[in-house]
């Protein structure tokens, strides 16, 4: 029997993990070792998704913690090591481009450990974006490369990675998203609203503060993150300014990324966003919860990627407010559209006339990306 550590570091790489465990429950010839990094640690952005999707505890917990891209890759390759050495797996399987995915690349790459990227080849060709580097590192030292979409093929061929070493295999994101979208829908949406006077409120029991947004499925979702756009003081102030004139129209929620919501406070901002009583901030929220709320929705407006991928499955359109995607197979051919923020509201406008971007899903986008991983690793390495 191989051995294989799969490696889970940050709230989007628990959606690409949890299929391949469920597909590996029972494997005769591949025993799983989860190693979770703790590049996360926060419940709401890493506990809950192990209880929500069904996996089990992690066989080993780094417990690295937050820190600089420096200080946290350090730690990472440090720990990992030690578990590399004492596991003494025949591959280790990463994901997606977090701090978690490069650095455990690193140490199995430099022990001579067969590694396994999923999710290669994207590409934003942005390298301000600390994802691209960790894209780039990850790619140049894997050994196997799974891929989401054939723009993701193209790269690597371009880059020089052997042919034989591409597969194009599908999309994990959506293996958890076809496998819980129904009992997402049927999970109530309880929330903590951050209310207007900069505190926690209770949790509410209701759906959310706009129930008959709700209930007609008249409201939008915000997620928004990267450094370009909030650790920006002036780019920030002109998105909340931006989404608080579009909640005079419509009902945003916004289920706030803690590095957004800090620089909110940092900024001065939330005095602004007091004065629109239509935008709702609210902490973040599980995945079941979170793709409740989403397919529900009118649109979403964003700068995350995972979501591109999740609303082009659900066929919602979907504004990305950045220069470039490294999903652009969501723009070709699903509901995504790369925009400017000074377009943001005529985009918005758009949608509520009824002339939103609708799309179709991608090859092998199916939910059975999973399977074809395990008999992947069964057929090459045993």
């Amino acid at each position: 029997m191989k051995k294989l550590i799969l490696v889970a570091g940050a709230r989007p790489n628990f959606m690409k993990i949890a299929p391949l465990m469920h597909a590996l429950k029972n494997n005769d010839k591949i025993k799983p070792v989860l190693v979770h990094t703790g590049q996360h640690y926060d419940v709401k952005m890493s506990g809950q998704f192990f209880e929500e999707l069904n996996i089990p505890a992690p066989d080993i917990n780094l417990e690295v913690g937050s820190a600089s891209h420096a200080v946290q890759t350090a730690r990472i390759m440090e720990s990992f090591e030690k578990v590399c050495i004492d596991e003494n797996p025949d591959f280790v399987l990463v994901v997606g481009d977090v701090n978690s995915t490069a650095a455990c690349t690193l140490v199995a790459s430099k022990l001579g450990i067969t590694t396994i990227h999923y999710e290669a080849g994207l590409r934003s060709r942005d390298r301000t974006m600390p994802e691209e580097i960790n894209r780039l590192v990850t790619d140049a030292i894997s050994d196997v490369f799974i891929t989401t979409s054939v723009d993701a093929d193209e790269n690597l061929l371009k880059e020089g990675v052997d042919a034989e070493k591409i597969h194009m295999l599908g999309n994990l994101m959506i293996d958890s998203l076809a496998a819980n979208i129904e009992k997402a829908q049927k999970t109530p949406l309880t929330f903590t609203l951050l209310n207007r006077n900069n505190s926690i409120s209770v949790e509410s029991s209701k759906p959310l503060p706009c129930e008959e947004g709700l209930a007609k499925g008249r409201y939008g979702v915000l997620t928004f993150h990267r450094p370009g756009n909030v650790d920006n003081k002036e780019a920030l102030s002109n998105l909340v300014e931006i989404w608080g004139k579009i909640s005079e129209k419509i009902p945003l929620v916004f289920p706030v990324h803690p590095r957004t919501y800090k620089n909110i406070q940092n900024f001065g901002l939330q005095s602004l966003i007091n004065g629109y009583p239509q935008l709702y901030f609210i902490e973040p929220l599980g995945y079941l919860q979170f793709i409740h709320l989403v397919s529900k929705s009118m649109f979403a407006l964003t700068d995350s990627g995972g979501i591109q991928e999740e609303t082009t499955y659900m066929n919602i359109p979907c504004l990305t407010v950045r220069p470039n995607t490294e999903r652009p197979v969501t723009i070709w051919e699903g509901s995504n559209k790369l925009i400017k923020m000074e377009d943001i509201s005529d985009e918005i406008q758009l949608i509520l006339d009824g002339k939103g971007k609708r799309g179709t899903v991608p090859r092998y986008w199916d939910g059975k990306t999973a399977q074809r991983i395990i008999e992947l690793i069964e057929k090459g390495y045993n």
